[in-house]
């Protein structure tokens, strides 16, 4: 069985920086994408970035790029996060999802398993 779980939320003053991590179990990263969402009460489920299976065609939503990186270390079987210069918009709860797939998808739908999410809060 898949397993996702994610960690390193937290609370940041505006500008500060949080690296989500993402362990998986049951599968192994170099097989699929992984994705990181992000959802704030009433509104949909975002796809903020992804990691394709090769690496090398990742996503990152556009308010986000120049301030998101993702990678992925192999070792411990981990995606990671990490989120630059947080603004308050950023604040949502955050997580990941494995798309079985050569490819990066930001639609939610195409994710089979998901994590049970972090929150992240932007504040001063």
């Amino acid at each position: 069985q898949a397993q996702l779980v994610e960690s390193g939320g937290g609370l940041v003053q505006p500008g500060g920086s949080l690296r989500l991590s993402c362990v998986v179990s049951g599968f192994t990263l170099d097989y699929t994408a992984i994705g990181w969402f992000r959802q704030v009460p009433g509104k949909e489920r975002e796809g903020v970035s992804c990691i394709s299976r090769s690496g090398g065609s990742n996503y990152y939503i556009e308010s986000v790029k120049g301030r998101f990186t993702i990678y992925r270390d192999f070792t411990k079987n981990t995606v990671f996060l990490q989120m630059n210069n947080l603004k308050p918009e950023d604040t949502a709860v955050y997580y990941c999802a494995r798309f079985p797939s050569h490819y990066c998808s930001e639609h939610a739908g195409n994710y089979d398993f998901w994590g049970q999410g972090t929150q992240v809060t932007v504040s001063s």
